[in-house]
């Protein structure tokens, strides 16, 4: 029962996770809109770089 218990818990908070992830890539994306509107090659790097970080953990998720 312990064990059905922890696994519940756990895919609730990996569903919890995942919405999260998907809010922050929507940020990111819009970040990375403005970015290249301006022409920001920093600030486009550093976007690129968080939305893969995002990417892998959804994959590690399996949420993607």
């Amino acid at each position: 029962m312990k064990q059905l218990m922890n696994s519940v818990k756990k895919k609730a908070g990996e569903r919890e996770r995942t919405a999260v992830l998907r809010l922050e890539m929507d940020y990111e994306l819009a970040t990375l809109f403005d970015a290249m509107t301006e022409k920001n090659e920093d600030l486009k790097k550093q976007t690129k770089l968080k939305l893969e970080r995002i990417r892998q953990e959804l994959l590690r998720l399996k949420a993607l």
